[in-house]
């Protein structure tokens, strides 16, 4: 969109901020760049350039404005909405993979050449995989900084810099002030708003997004199939245990009128930006909601149940593995029934976790530790233990990968292979794990009892022929029509 320069200079003089993330504004007198609803007097037009990233941003010599925190804002929706190189990478990059295994591991996750995936982000995105790591970088340095107390020597590296000289020159670059000046700065505003010290361990921080949000429908599903021990609803939030690649974490997220607030609490600091970033993943927090209502709006059938409850969002994972294997347990069984064999997985291999907020008790256990479960101890059809065990070695052994950058055609094809895998669970997975937008379900019990309610074809044949016309947001017309239903996944708790 960067390339459509009056469309930009409208967003920005109207301060959009359905913009924000989609593109960012780089003042050319002050050096300063900035998202489209920045709340100062907008540049003359002639003053301003505007880039894809703020890492491109950065490596053009700009720096963050400090009023607008742009590199606080939603992330592009595109990549969440496309299946090509580019934007597996940038989900890669935001699971923090060039960090733990540098840019040949990209390139060797994607199936292409370092320089072909270097070229590729450059041309898109007008920085390379590197400098995008390297802002993402320094957004979580300014995090940690000011929502904790570690000492800026555990920043750092935390943070995942190499040395502290390349932490501070990054942060004074990107930000215009040393790690101590932001971090007094952060304690001035915290007691002008007169709000509590953060609490140690814990770290407390805001998840913007686009609005409008629904949060009945996000939360209520994440809340009416949480796995006994892995989550919980307490005190108006969904909380969760992470497995992490350095540790373990617990997080807690409330729905508020303007952002999630997230707590998080880790054993290694160093997980933070994957934690934000998974979190972020699982309440679809970077979709674009305003594109995505106004094309199913286009359905008169659909159109008053976006008009009733717009926003809403696709309830997703932290961990696609985790619910492929949870898929399996739900298929054919009521949630409650999905939960209790969910749970009994969880005490048999999960890894004990201690919770001093609430009443989780265990990460959900990992492939390679439920390959080796005896089929015979499962309480499940023969034909369920072979499905399920099927998966979890071909999880194990990396035939199937299932992470943020699988190329979805390619999983569902895989997931199809495997023997008790129909439509419907290839499906579920590749709209809740995998996050493809145009995942569709129209064996779905619930949609059809719905689609037939609404006057829509209750076939599947029909009524995936009917759904052509809300390409490529099928996955958020199945959740207004599951919507339609008197069911707790559709609800808040109370």
């Amino acid at each position: 969109m960067h390339t459509d320069i009056e469309r930009c200079v409208r967003a920005v003089q109207s301060k959009d901020a359905r913009f924000d993330g989609w593109f960012f504004t780089a003042v050319l007198t002050t050096r300063i760049y900035c998202r489209p609803s920045c709340p100062v007097v907008p540049p003359k037009v002639e003053n301003m350039t505007f880039y894809p990233s703020a890492a491109a941003c950065q490596q053009a010599g700009f720096r963050a404005c400090k009023r607008c925190r742009p590199d606080t804002s939603p992330g592009s929706p595109e990549w969440n909405a496309r299946a090509d190189a580019v934007a597996r990478a940038m989900r890669l990059i935001r699971d923090g993979v060039v960090d733990r295994e540098g840019v040949p591991g990209l390139a060797a996750r994607l199936g292409y050449s370092a320089r072909q995936v270097e070229r590729q982000l450059l041309a898109e995105l007008g920085a390379g995989p590197l400098a995008l790591a390297r802002a993402q970088r320094a957004q979580t340095a300014r995090l940690l900084i000011e929502t904790t107390a570690l000492p800026m020597a555990e920043v750092a590296f935390a943070a995942g810099f190499s040395s502290i000289r390349t932490f501070n020159d990054t942060v004074r670059e990107v930000f215009a002030l040393a790690p101590s000046e932001l971090r007094e700065r952060a304690g001035r505003s915290r007691r002008a708003r007169t709000a509590p010290r953060p609490t140690p361990g814990v770290i407390t921080l805001r998840l913007p997004y686009r609005a409008p949000l629904n949060p009945s429908n996000l939360f209520g599903h994440l809340a009416a199939t949480g796995v006994p021990g892995v989550e919980e609803w307490r005190d108006g939030a969904y909380r969760r245990t992470l497995c992490l690649p350095y540790g373990h974490g617990i997080v807690a997220l409330t729905p508020h009128p303007d952002h999630i607030g997230c707590r998080l609490s880790l054993t290694d600091p160093r997980d933070l930006t994957i934690a934000i970033s998974r979190c972020r993943w699982m309440l679809d927090l970077d979709a674009d909601p305003v594109a995505v209502d106004d094309q199913l709006r286009g359905d008169p059938l659909l159109a008053p149940l976006v008009d009733k409850a717009p926003g809403r969002r696709v309830p997703r994972t932290v961990d696609a593995a985790e619910f492929a294997v949870r898929a399996v347990l739900g298929q054919q069984v009521s949630t409650a029934a999905a939960r209790t064999h969910a749970g009994r997985l969880v005490r048999a291999h999960g890894v004990p976790v201690e919770d001093a907020e609430g009443g989780l008790t265990h990460l959900f256990p990992t492939s390679k530790a439920l390959a080796a479960l005896d089929p015979e101890a499962l309480a499940l059809p023969r034909s369920r233990c072979t499905t399920l065990t099927t998966l979890v070695a071909a999880l194990a052994d990396g035939t199937l990968k299932l992470d943020p950058g699988s190329d979805w055609d390619r999983a569902r094809a895989q997931l199809a292979g495997l023997p008790g895998f129909g439509p419907w669970t290839v499906e579920v997975i590749a709209m809740r794990a995998l996050g493809d937008p145009d995942a569709f379900l129209p064996t779905d019990l619930g949609m059809r009892r719905a689609a037939a309610e609404l006057g829509l074809p209750a076939t599947p044949a029909a009524l995936t022929a009917r759904a052509a016309a809300w390409r490529p947001w099928r996955a958020y017309a199945v959740q207004y029509l599951w919507a339609s239903d008197d069911h707790p996944i559709n609800h808040l708790p109370a």
